[in-house]
């Protein structure tokens, strides 16, 4: 609920439960961040931790039918820096190169899977808060066939 109201009122969780921010660097600089492993994908943090858009560095493995398929609140922006990305939005898919990007709303069902067999290297930002939901977004460990 909180994370709703947060988001219709523009404002953080923290906010809204009147908690004062420590004060956050803007500069992320490369190499300080460690690589985090999930379900074969290798994230780096590339902005700054807390805030309401999640900017990340992300190597894409290459697809497999053991893709997760996720479904969750908020909004995702993908840019692919090398390889190619295979992107699953609905019955829509879509392979994009380097240079292309894609918006959509994470409501939708979609996959992503790099469509080169070296797997992928993109920037994804989305707007999904520190929450439970997170889960969804990085997964569990099990795989969701579609």
């Amino acid at each position: 609920m909180l994370l709703a109201l947060s988001r219709i009122y523009g404002t953080t969780v923290s906010e809204l439960l009147g908690e004062t921010p420590p004060e956050r660097d803007p500069v992320v600089r490369a190499g300080r961040s460690e690589p985090v492993e999930a379900d074969g994908w290798i994230y780096r943090q590339a902005g700054g931790a807390g805030r309401a858009l999640q900017c990340l560095r992300v190597h894409v493995p290459y697809a497999t039918r053991a893709d997760i398929v996720r479904v969750h609140p908020g909004e995702e922006w993908i840019h692919v820096l090398e390889g190619r990305v295979r992107l699953a939005l609905g019955e829509a898919v879509h392979v994009l190169d380097p240079g292309d990007s894609a918006h959509f709303d994470s409501l939708t069902p979609h996959r992503i899977g790099a469509a080169t067999p070296g797997g992928a290297e993109l920037l994804f930002v989305h707007t999904l808060m520190q929450s439970p939901a997170a889960e969804l977004c990085l997964g569990d460990g099990t795989p969701h066939r579609r």
